[in-house]
């Protein structure tokens, strides 16, 4: 018996340290820290970069020299032959020999030196590989700042739900005490059925809400956890709540920010890509240019009869060449100057895009300052209407219980504050996140 205890002690305490182990805590700047690095979205973004950066050195490489060996082995099962006339042998004129040529096994060694000297697709490529380096660098940070507003909506989602959830609870508690003391007043006859009806069926929706609530917050750690990069059951406990966050980002001085278009990642894309249509331009007209390259070999060679390469006595004859190789392109048909006209078009093309963009991103701006505003302002206006939604419904509620207001006008006052108390809770929400999305389209993080 003895025994059995402390295996379930030992289970037990096994139970509890994994729980501490799985268990997380994060404050809002913690957690959007954790995701920048954790999350696969980063993740995948940072190996971009690293795949940006091999392939610009692959570029690079095509310019230096290249150095290859070949070793070339060949055994004549059946050597070819060749005829020649007899007569250079003593033979009979008009009459041929049967002649083999040189030995039946051969063994050659070669080292190849090849450097390329002039090519302006070459140039070309390696501003491309350079703008392209860019390009994953730039999508990088955009990725963090799209991880960043996640991970803050999210956990503002979270808090919302507890936050729901705590004033459900309340109202719940206050409303079953009111519910209490009606059906008494109703069993001394001192107050008619419909009052103690009122209060159950604005019970039952609230605790029908809870119900809801109480699962939206499950589902809500779920995504918060999904966006962080962890394990979707994962314990994560938030050490931030709402109201602090709310107070965090009341400041206004982000309106007075200064709209820097070229600073935002949008527009640093966008010309990117007109950069990128710039040397695609340039690559179709380089091909109009020849090409030089340069090399220079060196090898060995063998010959027997039978197999005797790795012996010392093997004779080896040497041989080496330098040559230089132009190509001069002439004519295409028309190939190479409807390429380039394409690719005038394509730039054109995407000059007109980052003009569109630069438009786009300035109302962009002006809308998501225009949302924080409002949101600012609905905060203080929803704080205001909570209070005066509390007095009324207190105000109700005592003259409910002195018989002075119907059981209609305590429901209706009641349904109005838990209304208006889910408003505030939203309002706190939207200061947060839409403060983010001015951040995130400004490109300015505190």
């Amino acid at each position: 018996m003895k025994s059995k205890l402390m295996l379930i002690f030992s289970l037990f305490c096994s139970i509890l340290v994994y729980a501490q182990e799985n268990k997380q805590s994060f404050s809002l700047q913690e957690a959007i820290d954790y995701a920048i690095e954790n999350s696969r979205t980063s993740k995948i973004a940072a190996l971009d970069i690293k795949a940006a950066e091999k392939e610009k050195w692959e570029t690079t490489t095509i310019g230096l020299p290249n150095i290859s060996a070949n070793i070339d082995y060949n055994n004549w099962l059946k050597q070819q032959v060749s005829l020649l006339p007899a007569e250079f042998f003593g033979g009979n004129p008009g009459e041929f020999a049967e002649v083999a040529f040189g030995t039946k096994q051969t063994m050659t060694g070669t080292v190849v030196l090849d450097q390329l000297i002039f090519d302006g697709s070459y140039l070309v490529a390696l501003q491309s590989a350079k703008v392209f380096l860019e390009v994953s660098k730039n999508a990088k940070e955009k990725t963090d700042l799209e991880v960043r507003k996640a991970v803050i909506n999210a956990y503002g989602n979270v808090l919302l739900a507890e936050e729901s959830i705590g004033i459900l609870q309340r109202n719940i508690s206050v409303l079953k005490n009111n519910l209490n003391e009606t059906s008494k007043i109703f069993e001394n006859g001192l107050t008619d059925e419909e009052s103690v009806e009122q209060l159950q069926i604005t019970l039952a929706g609230l605790e029908s809400n809870l119900n809801n609530t109480t699962r939206l917050k499950t589902l809500a750690y779920q995504m918060l956890n999904i966006t962080l990069g962890a394990d979707l059951n994962t314990n994560t406990v938030l050490t931030d709540n709402l109201e602090s966050l709310t107070a965090q980002n009341l400041g206004l001085d982000l309106l007075n920010a200064e709209e820097n278009i070229e600073n935002t990642l949008d527009y640093k894309i966008s010309l990117n890509e007109t950069k990128a249509k710039e040397l695609f331009l340039k690559l179709e007209k380089s091909k109009a240019l020849p090409t030089l390259r340069a090399f220079l070999n060196a090898g060995y060679s063998g010959f027997g009869e039978d197999f005797d390469f790795l012996k010392k006595e093997q004779n080896w004859f040497g041989s080496s060449m330098f040559g230089v190789s132009m190509n001069i392109p002439i004519f295409s048909s028309g190939g190479r100057g409807a390429a380039t006209q394409r690719a005038k078009i394509n730039l054109e093309i995407a000059q007109e895009t980052l003009t569109e963009t630069e438009q786009k991103l300035k109302l962009q701006i002006a809308s998501a300052k225009s949302d924080y505003q409002f949101a600012v302002e609905d905060y203080f206006n929803k704080k205001q209407n909570l209070n005066l939604a509390e007095r009324i419904e207190k105000k109700n509620q005592t003259k409910f219980f002195e018989g002075i207001a119907s059981s209609f006008d305590l429901r209706q006052a009641q349904t109005q504050l838990y209304t208006v108390q889910q408003e505030f809770l939203q309002a706190m929400l939207d200061v947060i996140n839409k403060k983010a999305a001015l951040e995130t389209v400004l490109n300015q993080i505190d």
